[in-house]
């Protein structure tokens, strides 16, 4: 039951919005939070896209898809021998949604623990920080608030041409629902997502196209990283067509399948499918959120706009995670809404944007944090490089994967590290040595004298600062090269 009135409601449960509400009752104030995330069955989940359909779903898919292609490809190497291999696709959803199931109820145990009230329903913000609140059911009430956080989160970009059919034609929920594994899966775009949901098909299975209408690869990422990665995903046999524009696709029912057409500089082609994701970007999950009569300051595509501290341009309305600025990320709204709840309880903190990591979840994993080699060029900024390979790692080798490298950038005069870029096994992990370090400020020499363990792969991160200063340990010297 909703009260009349609260110290902070917040609309929207995913990652940014049910974090400010616990942050906020953690802090003395009456907290509620408004989510209308409802699963296929009708009931109300916490957790938002990222807990239900997003980051915890598509990771337990490809943890269960690694181990089954780790099964059948590498483990003779090791001396470990099985019999004849299956796959259960059926035992592999079922433990995906109860690892989402168990988690949902843990943020339902947390809004107990910490007294938040969790109301059922959608949320609109008023005049006057007032929140017309509708339940399921179309019960209608109006809530005062002395703040409002918007964290409505985000939906996947529909194309018009391929319009999401829950079947032949899916989004990112769909992809990870397919009740058989696909013979031939067609993927469009091959950013993150994209490449996620297509390594965990791949290796159960399908031949995976992706098309990517961009003429470079990644191309929000580090050049060297994101060829290197190309690379490696291709000889993995995902294949991936750069320059491809996807101007039509058809579905079959007959024949149960999906024609795509792309051009490319070679002219037009048409690709046969069986199922179609499309995966070409997010945006802002904001119709309806705000009603028609609020001044509240809008950007292109939907986002809210706000200041560094995530104020919108009306005073006690805050707007946080993906309906604004920034990188769509779990780990950055749930920051924002830390924050945002601290700064309303009158403490005067905030958030270093320049330091907030991003992680692709293939294998290898790629991860990265501040600046990559081509901003600095491009910024006309002094830089010192050092790279080292997984290939001379002693823990890698004992792993059987020496793919990838770390790649650390330190400013050539300050030593300052400006950025790390890591692709490898486990680079989710590794990276979070440097996300520290840059948050304090450390110099490639810092790195290089903190003692790290042996054998480990983090032991890369600590030889490639000392690259940087040119005299790495277990690679020959390259010298300081200042660029």
């Amino acid at each position: 039951m909703a009260k009349d009135k609260y110290d902070v409601v917040v609309i929207g449960g995913g990652p940014a919005g049910y974090v400010a509400a616990i942050r906020a009752a953690q802090l003395g104030l009456d907290a509620a939070c408004i989510d209308r995330w409802r699963d296929g069955e009708g009931q109300a989940r916490l957790g938002g896209t990222c807990l239900n359909v997003g980051c915890i779903p598509s990771k337990a898919l490809l943890e269960s898809s690694e181990l089954y292609e780790h099964t059948g490809k590498h483990l003779n190497s090791h001396g470990v021998l099985v019999g004849k291999l299956e796959l259960d696709l059926a035992a592999m959803m079922a433990r995906k949604d109860k690892l989402v199931g168990q988690l949902t109820q843990g943020i339902q145990g947390l809004f107990k623990a910490n007294k938040v009230d969790w109301l059922q329903g959608s949320g609109q913000l008023h005049p006057d920080k007032q929140v017309k609140f509708t339940t399921h059911d179309g019960k209608e009430s109006m809530i005062a608030a002395e703040n409002v956080i918007l964290a409505a989160g985000s939906v996947p970009i529909e194309l018009g041409f391929a319009p999401f059919d829950g079947d032949y034609i899916v989004d990112s929920t769909g992809a990870l629902e397919f009740d058989k594994v696909p013979k031939r899966l067609g993927v469009i775009g091959a950013g993150v997502i994209g490449l996620e949901l297509g390594s965990v098909w791949r290796r159960l299975g399908s031949e995976v196209v992706m098309l990517e209408a961009q003429d470079r690869f990644l191309t929000f990422c580090d050049d060297q990283v994101a060829n290197e990665s190309r690379k490696m995903f291709s000889k993995q046999g995902l294949d991936i067509r750069l320059s491809a524009r996807v101007t039509e696709a058809k579905v079959d029912k007959r024949k149960r399948s999906v024609a795509v057409t792309y051009e490319d500089e070679q002219g037009k082609h048409t690709e046969h499918f069986d199922k179609l994701i499309v995966c070409v970007g997010r945006r802002p999950a904001s119709d309806d959120l705000i009603a028609g009569n609020v001044e509240l300051a809008t950007e292109e595509r939907g986002l809210i706009h706000v200041n560094d501290h995530c104020e919108t341009t009306l005073a006690g309305v805050y707007a946080i995670g993906d309906v604004v600025r920034g990188p769509m990320l779990a780990h950055k709204g749930s920051e924002e809404g830390v924050m945002v709840a601290e700064r309303i309880a009158g403490m005067n903190v905030s958030l270093n944007y320049d330091v907030i990591p991003n992680v692709i979840y293939t294998l290898p994993e790629i991860a990265w944090v501040g600046a990559s080699e081509q901003d600095l060029k491009a910024k006309g900024i002094p830089y010192a490089m050092g790279v080292f390979p997984f290939v001379a790692s002693g823990r890698a080798k004992a792993m059987d994967d020496t793919s990838g490298f770390v790649k650390i950038l330190a400013h050539a005069e300050t030593d300052r590290i400006l950025g790390a870029h890591i692709i490898s096994p486990r680079a989710s992990e590794l990276i979070a040595e440097c996300v520290i370090a840059m948050e304090f400020g450390a110099s490639s020499e810092d790195l290089g004298r903190t003692v790290f363990a042996h054998p480990t792969l983090s032991e890369a991160v600590h030889e490639a600062a000392l690259a940087t200063l040119g005299h790495p340990l277990h690679i020959p010297p390259v010298g300081r090269k200042a660029k």
